[in-house]
């Protein structure tokens, strides 16, 4: 008696690629745009699904899209910035992540960022291939920061900084553009005993005692 023929082993089943990351670029500059959707073009596991020039363009986008990550610029020119725009998108349902890709490096830019929701923060200096590196940690959620960021992160928490109220902290700004205490008043639409008042506060937080002391001390801390 024959023995039946053994049976025929199924041909094995390679595993199917990654599912992309799909990702939404928002910054107001066209020329930057085409650039980055060129770069991440080339860029293995990501899909940009859409480019916006506003604010307000890249949270109706989410909407309908939902991104995994958004590629965001801070400063957007007219319209809500790209904080608040990271604070709106972290609002949805679904949430797209949020990478913060420009050329502000304040310690008070980083803050207000990550403050509003971003799960990273770089510098638009940085090589593609940190950038697309940042871009798949943030689709999974984790952090990342430009190591000059992160070097400059880890040196003040060891070394504690002083604490502005945003009040002092729009004084101070004003007071590095070179602003005399009415001018400031003016910009700010308060008294100039109040600016003199908030001034005394800074300078002691400061530890310093002059204008030039305060300036000179904010630029080196970048607290504005």
């Amino acid at each position: 008696m024959t023995p039946d023929p053994a049976p025929s082993p199924s041909p094995s089943s390679s595993p199917s690629p990654p599912t992309p990351v799909r990702v939404l670029v928002c910054d107001d500059h066209a020329v930057v745009r085409a650039g980055l959707l060129a770069l991440l073009g080339s860029a293995p596991g990501i899909e940009v699904v859409a480019e916006a020039g506003s604010g307000e363009e890249a949270l109706a986008l989410a909407r309908r899209l939902a991104p995994d990550v958004a590629l965001m610029d801070l400063q957007l020119g007219e319209g809500i910035d790209g904080v608040e725009t990271t604070r709106r998108l972290r609002a949805l349902t679904p949430a797209p992540y949020v990478l913060v890709l420009t050329t502000y490096d304040t310690d008070a830019d980083v803050t207000r960022a990550v403050e509003a929701g971003a799960t990273g923060y770089l510098l638009k200096a940085e090589r593609p291939e940190d950038l697309f590196t940042a871009i798949h940690a943030a689709a999974a959620g984790r952090p990342s920061l430009s190591p000059p960021l992160a070097a400059r992160v880890l040196t003040h928490l060891r070394t504690p900084r002083p604490t502005l109220t945003p009040r002092e902290h729009d004084i101070l700004t004003q007071l590095t553009r070179g602003l005399a205490n009415r001018d400031i008043a003016r910009a700010l639409y308060i008294s100039e005993t109040t600016v003199k008042t908030h001034l005394r506060r800074i300078y002691d937080k400061l530890g310093v005692d002059t204008r030039s002391g305060a300036v000179a001390l904010a630029k080196e801390q970048r607290l504005v």
